[in-house]
C-alpha cells in the first residue's frame, strides 16, 4: 500500500515537471514568468489528490483490518457485545468523513482525533429515533439533567427501547467530562445501563486553534470562537449519531420538551404526504428541534466543516437549502418557496427554550417559542371526599388539598423517614384502583422513592388473615395497614384486592430521607 503512495508522487511529480517545461517551452510569452500560475494551480491540486489517495488508502487498510479482526475466531471484541457494537461504530466514524482532514488540517497530526471518547454507553443502535444534545460547562446555570428529565417524563417503555439520547460533552477537560458522567448515572442509572442514554465526548485534539479566526458580521472574537466551536460540536455529534438510529433530531441542553413528544414527531413523519423533504422542524427557534434523515447526516456534517469558520449554525443550514432549492435566475420568493418545500414546519412546538444563561459567557438569552403553547404541570380528576393530612410542609400555594381537587399540584419539601401523606375516608369506600405520579415536566426530579402505598382496612380481621400466618399474601404497616404498591420510577399505582374492601384509609409512607423535594402532580382515586 505505501508502494502506491510513492508511485503516485512520483507520478505527480513527473507530470508537473514535464508540464512546466512543456509551457516554458512552449506559448509563454516573452514578459510571463516561467512558473506559469496555472501550472502552480495545477501542482497544488494534484498534491490535494495524492493526500486524498493516501487518506482513501488508508482507510481501506483501516477497513480489511477490520475485517480481519471480525472473522478472527478468538476475537474478543464480539459484535454482540456492548464493547464490540461501540468499538465497531467508533471505528466507522473514523472512516465515515474521511474529508475532515482537508477542512481541519490540525487533525492530519492526529489521525484517531474524530474517534470520540464513550464516557457512558452500551453501544444501543437500530433505533427509530436518536436525540442528540450537545452541552458545555457553564459559568452560571446547568440545566442538563431538568433537560433530561424532561424528555425521560413520559417516555412509553416501548419508546425507551426504541430511542437512544447522546449526550454530548463538548469540552476536553476530562475531570469535568468524568464529572457530568457522575452526575448523569447518578440521576439516571437505569436509562444508563439500558443504553438509552450515552455520554461521550471529544478527543482533546479534535478542536483547532480558535485565536486565528477572522472576525465577521460585526461579532466579537468571543462570539465568532463560540459560534465555531458550537458548529464543529454540531457536525461531530452528527457523525458519531448517522449510524445509531433512522431519525435524528437535534436539541440543546437547556429545553422542555411537550408530553407525547416522541410519538407526535413519529406520527407526524408516518402521515407526510411526501418523502422529498430534508428536515422537519418542531420549534421555530435556532437549531432547536430540527429532525433530519439519519443517512444525510454526514452529507450535512460536511458542509458545516466546509464552512465552519465562516457562519453561525443555523445559517448554514439555511445555505444548504438555498444550493439545493434555489435557481439563481429567480427571486427571493420564489427562492423561499422552493426552501420552504424542503422544511416542514410541526405546530405547535413540541420544545421551548428556557435556559436564561446562554453558553456564551455573559450573554442572557430570553428568546421563547410562541408556537410553544403551555406545557401542564398537574392532571386533574374528580376523587371522592377524604381528610387529608401530611408531615410534609408544603411550598407556597402548592398545597395537597388542592392536589387532591385537581387544581394544583403538591410541592412538599424535602421528606425524611416516616414522613407520611393520609388520605381518610369519613365513611369506608370500596376503592378499585389508585394513581400517583410524582415528578412533573419542569421538575421531574422532584419525586418519591423508596415510598410505599398501604391501605387500611375497615375490618380489622382482614388484616390478620393477609398478613399473618405461615404464608402471608401482603405485608402489614404499623397502625393496621397493609402495604399494597410502592413507588417505581416516581409512579404508585394499582388495584386493591377485593378482600381488603372496604377501606378506611390510604397513606403514603417515607421510609428514608431524600435530597430532593417531592411533587404530586396527578392524585387519583378510583372507586
Amino acid at each position: 500500500m505505501r508502494l502506491t503512495h510513492i508511485k503516485l508522487g512520483c507520478i505527480l511529480a513527473c507530470a508537473f515537471l514535464s508540464l512546466t517545461w512543456f509551457t516554458a517551452h512552449n506559448g509563454n510569452d516573452e514578459d510571463e514568468p516561467s512558473h506559469h500560475p496555472d501550472m502552480i494551480q495545477l501542482y497544488e491540486r494534484l498534491l490535494a489528490a495524492e493526500f486524498r489517495g493516501e487518506l482513501l488508502s488508508r482507510e481501506l487498510s483501516s477497513v480489511l483490518t477490520s475485517l480481519r479482526n471480525l472473522t478472527t475466531p478468538n476475537n474478543k471484541s464480539s459484535t454482540n457485545t456492548p464493547e464490540g457494537r461501540i468499538k465497531r461504530n467508533l471505528s466507522l466514524l473514523s472512516s465515515r468523513l474521511p474529508n475532515a482532514y482537508l477542512y481541519l488540517p490540525h487533525l492530519r497530526d492526529h489521525p484517531d482525533s474524530l474517534i470520540p471518547n464513550v464516557v457512558l454507553g452500551q453501544g444501543r443502535t437500530g433505533v427509530s429515533l436518536v436525540l442528540g444534545i450537545p452541552t458545555v460547562k457553564r459559568q452560571k446555570q446547568s440545566y442538563l439533567v431538568n433537560t433530561l428529565n424532561s424528555l425521560l417524563y413520559d417516555l412509553s417503555p416501548s419508546e425507551r427501547n426504541d430511542t437512544v439520547i447522546i449526550v454530548f460533552v463538548a469540552e476536553t477537560d476530562a475531570e469535568y467530562v468524568n464529572s457530568v458522567a457522575e452526575l448523569l448515572e447518578k440521576n439516571f442509572p437505569k436509562d444508563v445501563h439500558s443504553g438509552l442514554l450515552e455520554v461521550v465526548s471529544p478527543s482533546q485534539y479534535f478542536y483547532p486553534n480558535f485565536s486565528r479566526l477572522r472576525e465577521t458580521f460585526g461579532d466579537s472574537k468571543e462570539r465568532v470562537k463560540w459560534r465555531t466551536k458550537q458548529n464543529l460540536d454540531y457536525s461531530f455529534l452528527m457523525l458519531y449519531a448517522q449510524e445509531k438510529g433512522t431519525y435524528y433530531v437535534q436539541l440543546e441542553d437547556d429545553i422542555v420538551a411537550n408530553p407525547g413528544y416522541s410519538q407526535t414527531m413519529k406520527t407526524y413523519v408516518r402521515k407526510l404526504a411526501t418523502d422529498d423533504w430534508m428536515f422537519l422542524e418542531f420549534s421555530q427557534l435556532g437549531f432547536i428541534g430540527k429532525m433530519f434523515r439519519a443517512r444525510d447526516l454526514p452529507m450535512i456534517a460536511e458542509f458545516f466543516l466546509m464552512f465552519y469558520k465562516d457562519k453561525p449554525i443555523d445559517w448554514l443550514l439555511d445555505h444548504i437549502l438555498w444550493v439545493k432549492a434555489c435557481n439563481p435566475e429567480k427571486d427571493a420568493k420564489d427562492c423561499n418557496l422552493q426552501k420552504g418545500l424542503l422544511k416542514l414546519r410541526y405546530k405547535p412546538s413540541l420544545f421551548q427554550h428556557v435556559g436564561l444563561h446562554s453558553s456564551l459567557p455573559g450573554k442572557l438569552q430570553k428568546l421563547k417559542d410562541k408556537d410553544f403553547g403551555k406545557v401542564p404541570l398537574f392532571a386533574a380528576h374528580t376523587n371522592p371526599p377524604a381528610e387529608l393530612s401530611s408531615s410534609l410542609k408544603h411550598y407556597q400555594q402548592h398545597t395537597l388539598e388542592r392536589a387532591y381537587k385537581g387544581e394544583d399540584f403538591f410541592w412538599g419539601l424535602t421528606p425524611t423517614a416516616k414522613d407520611f401523606i393520609l388520605l381518610s375516608f369519613p365513611q369506608p369506600r370500596t376503592v378499585t384502583r389508585y394513581l400517583f405520579r410524582s415528578g412533573n415536566i419542569e421538575n421531574n426530579g422532584d419525586q418519591f422513592y423508596n415510598t410505599s402505598v398501604a391501605v387500611l382496612p375497615s375490618d380489622s380481621s382482614v388484616r390478620d388473615r393477609l398478613v399473618g400466618g405461615q404464608s402471608p399474601q401482603y405485608k402489614g404497616s404499623y397502625g393496621g395497614f397493609i402495604v399494597i404498591g410502592c413507588f417505581v420510577d416516581g409512579v404508585a399505582e394499582g388495584q386493591i384486592d377485593a378482600q381488603m374492601q372496604p377501606i378506611s384509609a390510604l397513606r403514603l409512607l417515607v421510609h428514608s430521607d431524600s435530597d430532593m423535594w417531592v411533587l404530586l402532580s396527578e392524585i387519583f382515586i378510583q372507586l
